[in-house]
């Protein structure tokens, strides 16, 4: 039986989602909660990686007997309850259901969405720590409709080569971005995307050029050329994870 559970955690305290030679991440996490909650080894499958101190609203994994001849015999309603309860409060499964064991919890994705939150007041606020990018100042309406103009510019199938770290060695750099528009809701201003997939650091750059557009060194105009010139160095700085969080996973 596979069983696909539905997580979100606070990524501050680990080193990304899968797992790290002697270092905490959440995948070491769910290992260790599997083994506890049902009393056998599993293999603990996730959708994506995510960086050291990014988040997670509703990343999915999926959970098996890494034995073929034990199962895992907690029933399925009360399988978020027993893992949560051997869970570190930053991490809590919120679902949990049984799939097709021809279901792949990272292949079977078709769009994923993420969202960065930008907190624009001028004294930070300490119960934030970690989870947004403090940017110390008002965004005005005028610059956000510049970033809105920015932000329609990823919109299609483009190579985004402009968009990822340069030391990654992925050679197919093509995504398809369906959605990439911002929001403000007081004094937080979000920027949210959802794409077939994305670049190692692909979301967090496309922030940084987004508040270089904000800071005016770059026209909103100038996506297009930056995108088109598949030239790292021409896109903007990469944000800091903070304000990043994994939004949602699409399954076929």
């Amino acid at each position: 039986m596979k069983i696909l559970i539905t997580i979100s955690y606070v990524g501050t305290a680990y080193m990304g989602y899968q797992l790290q030679k002697d270092k905490p991440t959440v995948a070491l996490m769910l290992n260790r909660a599997t083994k506890k909650a049902f009393g056998i080894d599993c293999n603990v499958t996730g959708c994506s990686r995510t960086d050291s101190g990014v988040h997670a609203l509703g990343f999915c994994a999926t959970v098996e007997a890494k034995n073929p001849d034990e199962k895992i015999t907690v029933p399925i309603d009360k399988i978020p309850v027993a893992l949560n309860s051997v869970l570190p409060s930053d991490i809590c499964v919120l679902d949990a259901k049984v799939v097709d064991d021809s279901f792949h919890a990272r292949y079977s994705v078709v769009k994923k969405e993420y969202v960065y939150k930008i907190r624009t007041a001028s004294v930070r606020d300490p119960f934030l720590a970690g989870r947004v990018l403090e940017y110390g100042r008002e965004i005005s309406d005028e610059a956000l409709e510049k970033m809105q103009v920015g932000a329609s510019h990823f919109l299609g199938t483009h190579k985004f080569d402009a968009f990822m770290s340069s030391g990654s060695q992925i050679e197919d750099t093509t995504r398809t971005v369906y959605k990439s528009y911002l929001t403000r809701k007081g004094n937080i201003v979000e920027f949210h995307v959802v794409a077939d997939g994305f670049l190692y650091n692909m979301v967090r750059i496309m922030v940084g050029t987004l508040l270089d557009i904000e800071k005016g060194k770059i026209n909103e105009n100038t996506i297009p050329w930056i995108i088109n010139l598949r030239d790292r160095k021409n896109a903007g700085g990469t944000a800091k994870p903070d304000g990043l969080y994994l939004k949602k996973i699409f399954y076929k």
